[in-house]
């Protein structure tokens, strides 16, 4: 394995942890005590699940991306393609949870999710 790419790889899975944690500790909740955030679907609630699911799939999606870096290094197409699917079927996952459907982005990234794994090289 090169070097580069573990650090590469580790940077970004430590990028991403530091960011969700300190997102959500010094961004969100202070965001989230405004009084002034759009109301959808008839109050914030909706808005604020958006705004920290959205936020953390960032982070989900940066952990996707350090997994399929090791897999290519390595040189594993297919493991990188199983890497970028699964990152693509989680954030579908947590799109669909946490907007009870209301964010249709989990269709989106749920066919990205099939279509990568399905057309992924063994």
């Amino acid at each position: 394995m090169s070097p580069a790419i573990a650090i590469a790889a580790i940077l970004a899975t430590a990028v991403a942890a530091a960011h969700s944690y300190l997102g959500e500790r010094y961004i969100l909740i202070r965001l989230f005590r405004r009084q002034d955030l759009p109301h959808l679907f008839g109050s914030d609630a909706f808005t604020k699940q958006t705004l920290r699911f959205a936020w953390h799939l960032t982070s989900v999606t940066w952990i996707g991306i350090a997994a399929a870096l090791w897999a290519l290094d390595r040189g594993s197409v297919g493991g990188a393609m199983r890497a970028i699917s699964v990152t693509f079927f989680v954030c579908g996952a947590v799109s669909l949870v946490a907007s009870r459907g209301r964010h249709l982005s989990w269709i989106a990234f749920l066919g990205i999710a099939a279509s990568a794994w399905i057309g992924a090289p063994p």
